[in-house]
């Protein structure tokens, strides 16, 4: 039978948030992928792990996956970690969860910390729902679109960023949210220097532009709390004129709008009651 591939999180800084079964896992199996071995050596020491350590991350070849999917066909166990927190959350390794499960390994979670949620506790700002975007890209169109989806977004909004970039990040965020909106800014979770910083866009934009941030940065930016408001199609507004014309109620004609048109039974009676 073939082995499992555990997915196990690790600590994002402090090596005492290492779980014990993340610990026992770590040391029972065969064989350990880690984004950057360097990295994760200390760790596998710090526990008394004999694991065989191999490199698997985002530029990894196909013969490092083809390893890893020949250990586990052996029926040897296999446990992936990133460089801190849960794998595949903004990291390298669904490509090597996917093809564990297609070649008939059993995928196993090991869960605990993440930087996402770590932030969010910390945050002040509304957590029980949220959006992740991961690090947005550095310029260009794609950057403008998801800078745009953060401020329409209903719900809080947690992002990655680099130290060196956190500064400009803000300053963009800004500009596309609008300068009051509340923040926080979270870096070095768990470590000595952990620091979270709340306040408006603009303020927290200002003290990073004065005090560049060192270490891994999350940022998480609060909601709209209310849901953007979508465009009617085209056609929305004849159709409701002329059921108007007809003598139908403004309810029933919003009614009616809603179930032909497909948008939400607000904007419907919005859009008639405009009319």
């Amino acid at each position: 039978m073939a082995g499992t591939l555990y997915v196990v999180a690790t600590p994002l800084g402090n090596l005492g948030d290492l779980s014990p079964r993340a610990a026992e896992t770590l040391k029972r199996v065969v064989a350990v992928a880690a984004e950057d071995t360097r990295h994760s050596k200390p760790l596998l020491r710090h526990i008394g792990s004999t694991a065989d350590l191999l490199s698997f991350h985002s530029h990894s070849s196909d013969a490092s996956l083809h390893r890893i999917l020949q250990l586990l066909a052996a029926g040897s166990d296999v446990a992936f970690i990133t460089d801190a927190g849960t794998p595949t959350v903004s990291d390298p390794g669904a490509a090597l969860v996917a093809a564990a499960r297609a070649n008939g390994a059993a995928v196993v979670t090991v869960p605990g910390p993440t930087a996402v949620a770590a932030a969010l506790a910390v945050s002040g700002l509304a957590a029980d729902r949220y959006v992740f975007l991961g690090f947005l890209p550095r310029k260009g169109p794609e950057r403008r679109r998801l800078l745009a989806q953060v401020a329409a977004s209903e719900w809080t909004v947690v992002v990655f960023e680099s130290p060196l970039r956190v500064a400009m990040l803000l300053v963009d965020l800004a500009e596309a949210c609008g300068a009051g909106r509340q923040a926080a800014v979270s870096r070095e979770l768990t470590k000595v220097f952990e620091e979270t910083r709340a306040g408006t866009l603009s303020d927290l934009a200002d003290y990073y532009a004065e005090t560049p941030a060192r270490g891994e940065v999350t940022v998480v930016v609060a909601g709209t709390g209310h849901a953007p408001r979508v465009a009617p199609p085209a056609d929305a507004e004849a159709r409701a004129r002329a059921w108007l014309a007809d003598g139908m109620s403004r309810r029933d004609v919003a009614d009616r709008v809603a179930a032909e048109t497909g948008i939400s039974r607000n904007s419907a009676y919005r859009l008639v009651n405009e009319l």
